[in-house]
């Protein structure tokens, strides 16, 4: 089958869009925010900034809405986070550091352009078509008001456009039958993932587990023998099917901008992840194979 070329095109945007968000993720500034309300632990911290939105929510909720992060980390951190700091608070610190993320990144002058409150107006717009029903994580955040400043307008959208499509790759995963390590596993298979080096740092399993669930997979003729991650054919065909189905889930925001919306997007969102790159917005380690 052809892919639909407009869906290619929607992947690209949101290739482009989804990192002007997960910048903060990375950034001293986010760990400076937390500390200073008293979460100090960075486990703690992520956890906290990202469920915020869904309120002073359990483990049990944050396991389920992020899929791959072992429900024993996450229990170590919530619910107790709320203890220390209200979602409200968390919220608050979150927006701190991402402004002080974005004018460090992009630069005060790009903030304060044209461009970023075009490409504000046009994500907004994208996410008018955006779907509540399933998607936790998106309708918790497109309960949050849409902040006044273009450059945070734009991280905001960019948040709700992230999490909508999140959202339906999960239901794409769970379809496909991966559990969570094993679509992290088969993730790192396509060179496209976060490496294994961070994965166990930041999602609570053991590299035993990591391994196993590699195990699991060549069993299912899905990874090829050897000690190296390398899908066989049928796991590249599982995983550009997982893909294709999680653009087809996400396919009416950028329907409903249309296709000049869509590469004018596109366009404006390389230019700012263009420059937040060359300022060293991610670790350099942070995508391959390399444990």
């Amino acid at each position: 089958m052809t892919p639909d070329p407009r869906l290619r095109a929607a992947r690209r945007c949101h290739n482009v869009v989804n990192p002007f968000h997960s910048t903060h993720y990375f950034s001293p500034d986010l760990g400076e925010e937390l500390a200073a309300i008293g979460v100090s632990d960075r486990g703690a911290a992520y956890f906290a900034v990202r469920s915020a939105p869904m309120g002073a929510v359990g483990a049990g909720t944050v396991t389920a809405a992020f899929y791959n992060f072992k429900h024993e980390l996450v229990a170590r951190h919530l619910p107790a986070v709320w203890d220390i700091a209200s979602p409200a608070t968390v919220l608050a610190a979150r927006a701190r550091a991402v402004d002080a993320t974005l004018r460090r990144l992009v630069g005060e002058e790009t903030l304060a352009s044209k461009e970023m409150a075009e490409a504000a107006e046009l994500a907004l717009r994208a996410t008018e078509a955006c779907t509540r029903h399933a998607r936790p994580l998106y309708a918790a955040h497109a309960d949050l008001p849409v902040p006044e400043a273009p450059h945070m307008a734009y991280w905001h959208a960019a948040t709700l456009l992230r999490e909508h499509r999140g959202d339906g790759h999960l239901a794409a995963l769970l379809a496909a039958d991966l559990d969570p390590v094993e679509a992290l596993v088969s993730h790192v298979a396509t060179g496209k993932g976060m490496a294994p080096k961070w994965l166990l740092a930041t999602r609570g399993w053991t590299r035993a587990e990591f391994d196993e669930a590699a195990e699991r997979l060549r069993a299912r003729g899905l990874l090829a023998a050897g000690a190296e991650l390398t899908l066989t054919e049928e796991g590249a065909l599982l995983r550009a099917a997982i893909e294709e189905r999680t653009d087809a889930l996400d396919r009416a925001p950028y329907e409903h901008l249309g296709e000049a919306g869509v590469a004018r997007l596109t366009e404006l969102a390389t230019g700012f992840m263009g420059t937040a790159l060359g300022n060293g917005a991610f670790p350099a380690d942070l995508i391959g194979k390399a444990v």
